[in-house]
């Protein structure tokens, strides 16, 4: 189930992620304290339930519905507001409830009951990449064991593109440096690629990686990552990042520095 929550007020917005995620503990929430940031979300993944606030800065809430209903006709839109006022308007863009802040987990609950649209709940993996600190990857909760501390290094590379590919001697290059590209390292390298490729599929998550030829990439929208959610401003990976990324990875001082610039944390 995917669920965005969207609120230009910080701690309002955050109260709101916390009360969705204990009613929904299985669900897949994004926060957003802007409009822009929730419908680029919405063009790129399928939003089953949409919890607005009606009064953001910089589009309101109504219009905001009506957008992200453009996008996907059967997402689910529950506003939330401080004042009651807004109750008809609401219904009239076709929302599923309307409720008052502050929301309680019982309150999520309830509205979950009252769904216009019902909610194709789907079995899929949740993938979840560390990259704030030391670089993790979590299958349901769990850390995958890679069987090599280079495929590791290699996965966390991919994800450190974003979906871009990568060749076989570029790989090599970020694995192992300076060393020359001979057919000794080539050879060295498909084997990291195919122990990355393998633990995957151990865990039944093979389906992340695309292979064309001599090029690899992760397909990023199979995975949450907190370097993607703040590159998308979400408020919680913005809160979390504290200027520390891929640490382990000294080819990642790179984005370390990009991110520092972004975020102006030095």
């Amino acid at each position: 189930m995917n669920i965005i929550a969207v609120d230009d007020e910080h701690l309002a917005l955050l109260a709101l992620e916390t009360a969705i995620r204990k009613a929904v503990p299985d669900g897949a929430v994004y926060g957003f304290g802007s409009s822009s940031g929730a419908l680029a979300h919405a063009r790129e993944n399928r939003v089953d339930i949409a919890f607005l606030d009606i009064e953001i800065d910089e589009m309101d809430g109504l219009a905001l519905a009506k957008n992200i209903k453009d996008i996907y006709g059967k997402t689910n839109i529950v506003f939330v507001t401080g004042y009651s006022h807004y109750a008809m308007w609401s219904y009239n863009v076709g929302a599923s409830d309307y409720l008052l802040k502050p929301v309680s987990k019982e309150a999520i609950e309830k509205s979950l009951e009252r769904l216009r649209d019902s909610v194709e709940v789907k079995n899929d993996m949740k993938v979840r990449v560390q990259t704030f600190g030391n670089f993790e990857v979590f299958i349901d909760g769990a850390p995958i064991p890679f069987s090599r501390s280079k495929s590791k290094e290699l996965f966390a590379y991919l994800i450190d593109r974003q979906g871009a590919s990568a060749s076989t001697p570029e790989i090599a290059a970020i694995l192992w440096e300076d060393r020359e590209y001979d057919i000794s390292l080539k050879n060295q390298t498909q084997t990291v690629i195919s122990e990355m490729i393998k633990t995957l599929r151990d865990n039944g998550a093979d389906d992340l990686i695309s292979r064309n030829w001599n090029q690899i990439s992760i397909d990023k929208s199979k995975i949450r990552c907190d370097f993607y959610d703040l590159l998308n401003w979400e408020p919680s990976a913005v809160n979390a990042y504290q200027g520390e990324y891929m640490s382990n990875y000294a080819w990642a001082e790179m984005t370390t520095a990009a991110l520092a610039q972004k975020t102006n944390i030095y």
